[in-house]
């Protein structure tokens, strides 16, 4: 008889911060794991769980399949047994590009484009309309051939045969796209003024900006070579040879290339591109998505004249199903489809009835899980650019479910990223869901309310980085309010304090913002005032105009204020003396692992200032260039400063090691046999933040950095520490410390969903940093739907009713326990139930 397992066995887990750790994770389960930010969660749940199940997974194909496929790197653990092939859904997923909207994405558009190759109502080549008919369905699946007539149809008023159309024919990314933009919805014109950057330069110093796009950096070798000056400025130039530049004929010629060792290479064929032709093939070859953006730089975009930004060709129109044409079904949004669906299965003949309700169930099936999860707002339509990192996850989920697989391990990472508290009882169907077809679940997720339905709960802890990496506490969610070890049983039972003691505002009423927005994307003249130095809450339903009101109006309207410009075109007032606009959100900080704490901060200026003056460094000569890893002076000559080394092997996945050479310090050994007080630059950049409190006492402008990143909660990661590798929460106090140390009477902070990443404790954490600004007199708004938030803000203004088209207006304005005694909106019903909860009478 075949042996069932009960559970994922981890043995001996060191990912990361994970301090050796052995641990069950129920199978064909929910499983929920919590802890603070930085505390090892994601450690076990992506760098384990995920890492192994899916590498496992493509062990299982050929070498040749592997070699063509990007393999996540081994775990660093002793051992995984019964791990199913796994499925991730990360934080931040990637943004689509320009041609995916709504419908492609989330899969629905393909079942409209049959809808209507298959009940859509055409028009013959003499006008007459042709009702839909089985007839018709069918001859869009005869059999193929050199002489089919495979769709073929015959309008039944003047007898002409025409070709109908296909579901092929109404995709934008391929049959049906407009002629002129291509299905993109936009036309492009270079904008000549771009193409010299800087008139006053060279060739030679870059003066042509298109020659400096990806294989074009040699131009001004060859435009030498046909006789233009490539040493004068541009300006200089004659006529003549500014013709070359920007319209030279482009053919091989003879050039010859000299080296930095002034070594000269001949060649006989290179090929000249003048400074339009570098814009043009450079779009026609490049592939990613980098360097279209950057080639886009050299055009200015706007509105294709022949589909008005439909992206479908105007020749897909005159075929209607339920009265509409393609444009318009693509323009609902995916709750208004229920209503278009009924209206065509009215207007059907009854033999097409079946079908229709095949067809029509499919999309229903495929729209449900998005409905469940609270993106009926959305138009099928909508640029899949333009969604928020949580709207784009949710259609991710859904899209997920929607495959019906049996026997895989979900790990899900942040699910309820920008999720209204009424969405999340839909997400937790859709776990349930996930369950009942026989997978398992992994959530990391800080929202209590999905945390304490799963079945089983898994905390990493007790604290965050050096200080966490244990499992600390496991159980059911009863079982860890028991449970005294357990960080996130107080918030399930509702016992935990939640509430901070509030800061006096010094303001006066002169101090308050008045803003008026009328007519902007769902948004119905909406007319708010926004009290100065205190913390605003900004709540809604996902689409309800909090994004158009705040960052989309407010912000830029501030700047613009300003700066002496016109306010933008959707806002009609604005009263306030607001200066500056700080936006802070949870992205990370630093591009690469190059960035670190004390490189995002002042510190590693300032060490390497100190180490560059000690008299050890002047004997050697060494100056502040040698004490950075970034600079070939400094920089271990083995692995160019990283601190590590990557090896291929092939078709196994690419091995990361420490470099031998300078053991993952980054430095040369004779940069590091420079000593401050008995310590290396190495040294410093190991302490933690907490650590060097006590080394930096006697260098202020280093003590002061050290002593921000404490009071912010920071005080457990190493100076040294890539930022890549932050949480969202860690990532978004550490753009705070330049801002901590300075008066900010005049300034506006905007925090767009803050508590993304951050356990309940975590928030508390944020509070007081937004406590520390309000008492350097800043004023504080937040978009969010965090209800710790909200009631700890001295003012709410809440959005909706609903998203879309049913938000826009403005529910409720004031002190957050004044309107809870009052609900007036689902957010307010949400918020009371929740201070009820924690018994918060004030």
């Amino acid at each position: 008889m075949k042996q069932k397992f009960n559970s994922i066995e981890v043995r001996g887990g060191t990912v990361n911060n994970l301090k050796n750790i052995n641990v069950d994770i129920p199978l064909n389960s929910f499983v929920a794991i919590s802890g603070l930010s930085g505390s090892g969660k994601s450690s076990l749940a992506m760098g384990i769980l995920y890492s192994e199940g899916s590498r496992r997974y493509l062990e299982a194909l050929s070498t040749y399949t592997r070699r063509r496929i990007s393999q996540g790197k081994r775990s660093s653990i002793q051992q995984v047994r019964h791990i199913p092939s796994a499925i991730a859904l990360r934080q931040r997923p990637v943004v689509p590009s320009e041609r995916s909207t709504v419908g492609s994405m989330s899969e629905g558009f393909n079942v409209v484009r049959l809808i209507f190759s298959r009940l859509g109502s055409s028009v013959c080549p003499n006008g007459h309309r042709v009702a839909p008919s089985l007839k018709i369905a069918q001859a869009m699946d005869l059999p193929g051939g050199p002489n089919s007539q495979r769709g073929m149809i015959s309008c039944p008023t003047c007898g002409v045969e025409f070709l109908a159309k296909s579901a092929e024919d109404f995709s934008f990314n391929a049959g049906g796209a407009c002629p002129e933009c291509h299905g993109t919805g936009k036309i492009r014109d270079l904008d000549e003024t771009k193409l010299i950057s800087d008139a006053n330069k060279t060739l030679d110093q870059g003066a042509v900006a298109s020659w400096r796009l990806p294989g074009r950096t040699f131009m001004p070798t060859v435009a030498r070579t046909l006789g233009v000056r490539t040493d004068i400025p541009y300006k200089d130039l004659t006529e003549e040879e500014k013709e070359i530049v920007l319209h030279g004929k482009k053919k091989l010629y003879p050039v010859d290339f000299r080296t930095s060792t002034g070594r000269v290479i001949k060649t006989e064929k290179t090929l000249y591109e003048n400074a339009y032709d570098a814009v043009y093939d450079s779009l026609k070859t490049s592939k990613s998505e980098k360097a279209i953006n950057k080639i886009n730089t050299f055009f200015h975009f706007s509105t294709c004249p022949t589909c008005h930004g439909t992206r479908f060709n105007p020749e897909l129109l005159t075929q209607l199903t339920g009265d509409e044409n393609i444009v318009e079904v693509s323009n609902r949004t995916l709750g208004e489809l229920k209503v278009w669906m009924n209206q065509t299965k009215k207007e059907l003949p009854k033999e097409m009835h079946v079908m229709a309700n095949i067809l029509f169930q499919e999309l229903q099936d495929n729209i449900q899980p998005l409905l469940n999860l609270g993106l009926d707002y959305l138009q099928l339509s909508r640029n899949g650019n333009t969604l928020s990192t949580g709207e784009l996850q949710r259609i991710q989920l859904a899209r997920t479910l929607r495959s019906e697989t049996t026997g895989v391990l979900y790990v899900l990472d942040e699910p309820s990223i920008g999720l209204h508290p009424d969405n999340v009882k839909g997400l937790i169907e859709i776990f349930n869901e996930l369950i009942k077809q026989g997978n398992s679940l992994v959530v990391v997720d800080h929202d209590v309310d999905i945390i304490q339905e799963a079945d089983w709960i898994i905390e990493v802890g007790p604290g965050s980085g050096a200080a966490g990496g244990t499992i600390i506490a496991q159980g059911t969610p009863k079982d860890l309010t028991k449970n005294p070890n357990s960080l996130i049983g107080p918030y399930i039972d509702g016992s935990a304090p939640i509430i901070q003691k509030k800061i006096n505002a010094k303001k006066n009423l002169k101090e308050t913002i008045h803003l008026e927005v009328k007519n902007y994307f769902n948004i119905k003249d909406i007319n708010v005032t926004i009290p100065g130095n205190e913390i605003t809450a900004v709540t809604g339903f996902s689409g309800s105009g909090k994004t158009s009101l705040i960052l989309d109006s407010l912000v830029p309207a501030i700047q613009d204020l300003s700066a002496g410009n016109h306010l933008p075109e959707q806002v009609n007032e604005l009263t306030t003396k607001i200066q500056n606009v700080v936006s802070v959100d949870a992205k990370p900080v630093g591009k690469n692992t190059r960035s670190t704490i004390a490189t995002y901060t002042t510190i590693m200026n300032n060490l390497r200032h100190l180490f560059a003056e000690l008299p050890a460094a002047k004997e050697k000569k060494f100056g502040i260039a040698y004490f950075s890893y970034n600079n070939k002076e400094g920089a271990c000559p083995n692995c160019g400063g990283l601190g590590t080394v990557s090896l291929d092997i092939q078709y196994l996945p690419d091995m990361e090691e420490i470099c031998p050479v300078c053991h993952g310090t980054r430095f040369k050994e004779e940069v590091q046999k420079i000593h401050w007080n008995g310590y290396s630059i190495v040294d410093l950049l190991a302490l933690s933040v907490r650590d060097s409190l006590k080394v930096f006492k006697a260098i202020p402008k280093i003590q002061k950095q050290v002593e921000l990143l404490d009071e912010i909660g920071l005080s457990y990661l190493h100076l040294g520490e890539s930022t890549a590798s932050l949480s969202g929460g860690e990532a978004q106090r550490l753009k705070l410390v330049s801002h901590l140390n300075k008066r900010q009477t005049e300034t506006l902070f905007v925090f767009d969903e803050p508590s993304i990443g951050l356990h309940p404790l975590d928030v508390q954490v944020l509070l007081e940093v937004m406590n520390k600004l309000k008492a350097k007199g800043a004023t504080i708004i937040m978009i969010t739907h965090d209800l710790d938030l909200m009631l700890n803000a001295d003012y709410l203004i809440d959005l909706g009713p609903k998203g879309g088209a049913k938000g826009g207006c403005l529910m409720a304005s004031g002190h957050p326990m004044e309107l809870i005694k009052n609900p007036k909106s689902l957010t307010l019903k949400y918020l009371k139930e929740h201070s009820e909860k924690f018994n918060i009478n004030k």
